[in-house]
């Protein structure tokens, strides 16, 4: 064993000891930011309803209090917790419920939440002409983002929209998490 003797020695091992342990804690932090989810899957993300009828509750498991039940087939979601069985969702109307993960689809769609019709562009770039328009409250599928830009498809007609226009081309949180 070597005895240290200077001062400045030892304020350096220390220092060194205080930057390793500093490394060691956001290391841990990072892993807890990064924790995975039971699915696998990020979290917010997308998912839309498979059935026309499903039950969302107060909480995740059936013996937990209906609130109320969709009835449309396809209604985009966003997924903003989970467990192994049941996935925590906000709906466009920003409600926010539970629902059994064997009830929802990766398939990820939108909805016009607008008043008015949303005009679906022929390219991905203000100006171009309408290719077709999406009614208020409509559904579409939605094919892919890319550059700020969204392509849906809706019936038997597809078009741009700018990222952001219809609910759930965003990725950021849609809903608050308060409330059920």
């Amino acid at each position: 064993m070597v005895k240290v003797k200077s001062g400045l020695l030892k304020r350096t091992a220390l220092g060194l000891l205080a930057a390793v342990s500093t490394i060691g804690l956001a290391q841990a932090a990072s892993k807890t930011e990064e924790r995975q989810t039971p699915s696998g899957m990020p979290v917010p993300r997308y998912v839309s309803l498979k059935f026309d009828k499903v039950n969302a509750r107060a909480g995740p498991g059936d013996d937990h209090k209906l609130l109320f039940v969709y009835r449309v087939r396809g209604l985009p979601l966003q997924v903003i917790a989970e467990t192994s069985e049941w996935r925590r969702v906000c709906d466009p109307e920003g409600t926010l419920a539970w629902v059994h993960k064997r009830v929802t689809d990766g398939r990820r769609t939108t909805m016009n939440l607008s008043a008015q019709p949303v005009p679906l562009l022929k390219r991905p770039k203000d100006g171009f002409k309408p290719a077709a328009y999406l009614n208020s409250h409509s559904l579409a599928n939605l094919d892919r983002c890319e550059k700020g830009w969204c392509k849906v498809k809706a019936d038997h007609a597809s078009g741009w929209v700018r990222e952001g226009t219809l609910w759930g081309t965003t990725d950021g949180p849609q809903c608050r998490q308060g409330g059920s």
